[in-house]
């Protein structure tokens, strides 16, 4: 899947049903284990024979690590001029993510609220999910990011 990085994009862009597709990730079991061992060290997502006997039934993706892999998806995918700065967030992840998984992150503009006391913002709240190459959302994510207008002079 290509990667569809438009151009900055700052308020006056954006229109509520806007949709985005990110590039896509291979995640390895070397990028799980890494990742855990520093962030999440659990049986299930640092060894994989311990992982066997999990509820998992096998070597699993942090949650975390496949947020931090949507968020760099995002970046590349969403790119608000000012940076995806985040204002409150809501994510679970429905299925465990595992290594071979190839994960690309569509995303929906699901409303805009101008700020009343800061007319050159608003609060954009977006929704993501993040697939898998089987079809299956791995993770879903409502976020609220801080949007700006365009300076005019």
């Amino acid at each position: 899947m290509p990667d569809h990085t438009p151009r900055e994009l700052y308020l006056d862009d954006l229109s509520i049903g806007d949709e985005f597709v990110s590039a896509e990730h291979l995640l390895d079991a070397e990028q799980i284990i890494a990742f855990a061992t520093e962030f999440d060290p659990q049986p299930f997502h640092i060894d994989s024979e311990a992982a066997k006997t999990t509820f998992f039934q096998g070597l699993a993706a942090s949650g975390w690590h496949v947020t931090a892999i949507t968020m760099r998806l995002l970046v590349r995918s969403l790119p608000f001029a000012s940076g995806l700065i985040g204002a409150g967030a809501n994510v679970t992840w429905p299925k465990p993510t595992r290594p071979g998984d190839i994960l690309h992150v569509r995303s929906r503009i699901v409303s805009i609220t101008p700020s009343r006391s800061k007319p050159d913002r608003a609060i954009v709240q977006t929704h993501s999910l993040t697939y898998a190459q089987d079809g299956q959302v791995r993770q879903d994510l409502t976020a609220q990011l801080l949007a700006f207008k365009r300076k005019t002079n």
